[in-house]
C-alpha cells in the first residue's frame, strides 16, 4: 500500500513537472527563433540581454528534464502495480524523451540562427534590427544584383574574347588556303618541278625498301650463324 501511494505521487509530481516543461519548451522554442516580442525588443537594444535570457531558459530546461528523469527512474524502481502502471511509466519515458529532442533541436536551430546572424552581421547585411531590416535587405539585394551585373559582364567578355578568336581562326584557315592554292598554281606551271618531286619521292621510298630487306636479310643470316 505504501508503494502504491509513493507511486501516485511521483506519476502527480511527473505530470505537473511535464507540463510546466511543454510551457517552458513553447517560449523557448519563440525566443530560440527570435520571434518573441519581448526578446525582438531586448535583442535590438541589447543582444547579450538576449542571449543571457536564452541561455538561462536553457539551463532551467535541462535541470528540469533531468529532475523528470530522476523521477521515473525512481517510479522504474517501485515494485510494479501492474500492466497500467507499467504502460503509464512507459509513456512517461516517451514524454521525457520528445522533450529532449525537442530541446535540442532548438537550441541546435538556435545555433544555426545565431551563426548566420553573426556573418551577415560582419558582411554589414545583418537584419536583427526592424528599423534597418528594410534598408539591410535592400543593400543585400542591391549588392546581389551587383554580383549579377559583373558576372553578365563577365560572361560577355568570354563571349566577345571567343568570337574575336574564331574570327582570327577563320582568317588563318583562309590564309591556308590561299597558300595550298598558290603552290598548287606553282606545280601545275612547272610540272618539270612537280615530276621531279614524285620521282624523288619514290626513289627514296624504294631506297628505303631496299635498305630494309638488306637489313632484314643480314639479321636473319645472323641468327642462322648463331643458331647453326
Amino acid at each position: 500500500m505504501m508503494g502504491v501511494s509513493n507511486y501516485d505521487v511521483l506519476r502527480k509530481q511527473a505530470r505537473h513537472l511535464e507540463n510546466e516543461i511543454d510551457l517552458k519548451l513553447v517560449a523557448f522554442s519563440k525566443i530560440g527563433a527570435g520571434t518573441s516580442t519581448a526578446h525582438n525588443t531586448t535583442a535590438d537594444t541589447s543582444p547579450l540581454l538576449g542571449e543571457h535570457v536564452f541561455d538561462s531558459l536553457s539551463e532551467e530546461i535541462a535541470q528540469m528534464l533531468d529532475r523528470l528523469s530522476t523521477i521515473n527512474e525512481t517510479m522504474s524502481e517501485l515494485p510494479a502495480t501492474g500492466a497500467a502502471a507499467m504502460h503509464t511509466l512507459q509513456r512517461h519515458r516517451e514524454i521525457l524523451q520528445g522533450y529532449r529532442q525537442e530541446f535540442n533541436k532548438i537550441c541546435a536551430n538556435h545555433t544555426t540562427r545565431m551563426e548566420r546572424e553573426e556573418l551577415l552581421r560582419g558582411s554589414g547585411l545583418s537584419t536583427n534590427s526592424p528599423t534597418n531590416s528594410g534598408l539591410s535587405r535592400r543593400d543585400m539585394y542591391l549588392k546581389e544584383g551587383g554580383h549579377v551585373a559583373n558576372s553578365n559582364q563577365m560572361i560577355n567578355d568570354q563571349i566577345n574574347i571567343a568570337i574575336e578568336t574564331r574570327e582570327h581562326l577563320l582568317s588563318q584557315r583562309q590564309a591556308f588556303k590561299r597558300l595550298q592554292t598558290r603552290f598548287n598554281d606553282i606545280s601545275n606551271r612547272f610540272p618539270l618541278i612537280s615530276s621531279l618531286i614524285q620521282r624523288i619521292n619514290i626513289k627514296k621510298k624504294r631506297d628505303s625498301l631496299i635498305l630494309g630487306a638488306v637489313i632484314a636479310v643480314c639479321v636473319f643470316l645472323l641468327l642462322l650463324y648463331i643458331f647453326n
